[in-house]
């Protein structure tokens, strides 16, 4: 798997040394943390909003910033709304629920702006029209947290709270998906009932395009008695033991394995517990489909992918090019990737397992015969890759990005590479959250 690099973590004063301080807030940054300022010293706050004044506690302090999160609101903005969520004080799974989706968006795309800008020396930038879903019932993958107090004999289900890893009792989650919502109740009266419930220490809950899957991780054996108390308390629902980390056990004969669809292209994608898939539905419906637009794919292209994943990107590119070779670090995503081109019938495509943030090897695909690249690196980015991709000289190269801080970095490179950004958006993958998720096409300058 990928590992994601982790810069060294400051120093942090003692918890009796920090204070409470005032702070007029100016902006916001590229995670939705307000930006004020103390003397000369730039804060960070979480909960803020730009045109607030609010008191804040410091979490952390250095010389020249400091972290904190707001306790009280002394001049509120007029965005600021009450949290649609009873949850929202505890819970760590959303943290904008006091802005309108509208005003999440705009605010969080005006943070990423100022980041990229600032970043790559660009004046400006050629943004496109949004990607945005509900900002409900959207979410169609979540770990529910389980905590055993052996002191009370008390089951805690839900969400952890925010940096922290205490588990706070969820009742029910408005970002989750409708067919998912049962989970929390079912658990909570479950797990009081099972022999060996303290050995459950999360639920992984999925829903495959209606179909609800349960992973259920546990560090002891579960009786056979257990396993069947919980499929009794949701027949419906696909139930799946993981002993040790993706060792699965089916619980039930012959049930299936999860897939969703792309419908407006005809592709059906299967998948296992252990792969990643994109939580959204509709946004992952709506990117996919931009990509093929803003490609301009045509029928004589050769197209590299990096990052491919199970062929999320993969199979609808095969439809329309000559040719998509797919790159991916993980043996087994490549092998579902493969599974899912023969599914769906596609045999322009391959794929190989490779290192791509190490130097290349020579292999056919390590070429420059390619028109058109697309990459979808995880949170740390493309470090070393960005550079190998601009030595085959696409003509276009299509960059999906999780990360606004390593996107900023690597776009920094293929600028200096000779390239130009041509279009790039927003994608809310993730509304009532920070999180803010981008495409942008680059073009080779001439």
């Amino acid at each position: 798997m990928v590992k994601i690099y982790q810069a060294a973590k400051g120093s942090r004063d003692k918890p009796q040394q920090l204070k409470q301080i005032e702070v007029q807030i100016e902006r916001l940054d590229h995670e939705a943390q307000g930006i004020g300022f103390e003397q000369k010293r730039i804060v960070f706050v979480s909960g803020a909003l730009p045109g607030e004044r609010v008191k804040v506690q410091l979490t952390e302090q250095k010389d020249k910033s400091a972290k904190g999160k707001v306790v009280k609101v002394l001049q509120a903005s007029p965005l600021r709304q009450a949290p649609l969520c009873k949850h929202f004080s505890d819970c760590g799974g959303c943290q904008l629920q006091y802005l309108s989706a509208e005003h999440q968006l705009e605010l969080k795309q005006q943070g990423v702006d100022q980041l990229i800008r600032h970043q790559t020396g660009l004046t400006s930038l050629p943004w496109q029209t949004p990607l945005k879903s509900e900002g409900q019932g959207y979410r169609r993958k979540a770990r529910i947290g389980i905590w055993f107090d052996k002191k009370t004999q008390q089951f805690t289900v839900g969400f952890r709270k925010a940096n922290d890893k205490v588990i706070t009792s969820i009742e029910h989650c408005m970002v989750l998906s409708p067919a998912l919502t049962s989970v929390f109740s079912i658990l909570q009266q479950q797990l009081p009932k099972l022999q060996q419930g303290s050995a459950i220490t999360h639920v992984e809950a999925l829903d495959a395009d209606g179909q609800v899957y349960l992973i259920v991780r546990h560090i002891r054996p579960l009786p056979d008695s257990d396993q069947q108390a919980l499929i009794k308390a949701w027949p419906e629902a696909i139930w799946i033991g993981e002993a040790e980390p993706e060792l699965y056990q089916h619980w039930q004969v012959g049930t299936a394995e999860p897939c969703y669809q792309l419908p407006a292209l005809g592709l059906k994608l299967k998948f296992s517990a252990a792969d990643f898939i994109q939580v959204n539905q509709g946004i992952n419906q709506q990117m996919v489909q931009q990509a093929l637009n803003w490609l301009n794919l045509q029928p004589d292209d050769q197209l590299l992918e990096l990052y491919c994943g199970i062929g999320n990107f993969s199979l609808a590119l095969a439809q329309r090019v000559k040719w998509v070779h797919g790159l991916e670090g993980v043996t087994t995503m490549v092998q579902r990737a493969e599974a899912n081109a023969e599914l769906n019938g596609l045999t322009n495509l391959s794929f190989s397992q490779a290192d791509l943030h190490l130097p290349w090897p020579k292999a056919d695909w390590n070429k420059p015969k390619y028109q058109k690249v697309l990459l979808d690196p995880a949170r740390a980015g493309a470090v070393g890759a960005v550079e190998q991709i601009a030595r085959l000289s696409p003509a276009q190269i299509l960059y999906v990005s999780c990360n606004a801080l390593t996107f900023a970095r690597d776009a920094k490179v293929l600028l200096d590479c000779g390239y130009q950004l041509d279009k790039i958006s927003v994608m809310d993958m993730f509304p009532q959250t920070s999180h803010l998720e981008l495409m942008a096409l680059f073009h080779r300058r001439k």
